[in-house]
């Protein structure tokens, strides 16, 4: 058996916004399970996000410490954001975070792992890139980072590390916690069976 899974979508007989929000929207369904009846299902619908994982020669990965709101926390994360500009696709969409949140440019990229953040509740697609061969953005291009951005902290932590951070649970965000594992398995795979990643042109 291949483990994977499986699209299945079923019937869905109505649609209602129940709230319209800044960035998601809040959606009531009512679906048709067949033989397991009519159900109605509430879920977040997401645009969906990109995160970086950009390990350096010195195999050091690159987290930021950002303030979130809904959990009171300033949290390591890997540089991430939202698939939120009409048109872009994922890689470009990360290249930009990359540079926005870490001042980093990189010169090769590879597609580490996708996941679904919560999906019993929501329908957000998270896919996690690797960036290697990494320079600094020029002074005169960065980014001027605004409000949960502002005085971001940024560190370069070996990827053992942030494994064992991982681990003893003392790092929490799902995009970091994801992609450092899924790094250090890679890594000890030798890099192999990763997908190369470039951008549309």
């Amino acid at each position: 058996m291949t483990l994977r899974d499986v699209p299945g979508p079923r019937r869905v007989l109505t649609t209602e916004v129940l709230h319209t929000g800044m960035v998601w929207d809040l959606v009531r369904d009512t679906v048709d399970l067949g033989e397991a009846g009519v159900v109605r299902r509430e879920y977040v619908r997401h645009p969906g996000a990109v995160a970086v994982l950009a390990l350096d020669e010195a195999d050091r990965v690159l987290l930021v410490r950002q303030y979130r709101h809904p959990v009171g926390a300033e949290l390591w994360e890997l540089p991430a954001g939202l698939l939120d500009v009409p048109g872009e696709d994922h890689v470009h969409a990360a290249a930009r975070e990359l540079a926005e949140e870490a001042d980093l440019v990189a010169g090769r990229w590879w597609h580490l792992v996708d996941y679904l953040a919560s999906p019993g509740g929501s329908d957000e697609v998270v896919r996690v890139f690797l960036a290697r061969d990494l320079t600094d953005v020029p002074l005169a291009d960065r980014h001027v980072r605004q409000a949960e951005e502002h005085g971001m902290l940024a560190e370069r932590v070996p990827l053992d590390e942030a494994v064992t951070a991982v681990l003893e649970g003392r790092v929490h965000n799902p995009s970091a916690v994801v992609g450092v594992l899924a790094a250090a398995a890679a890594r000890a795979r030798g890099w192999t069976g990763l997908r190369e990643a470039e951008p549309a042109a």
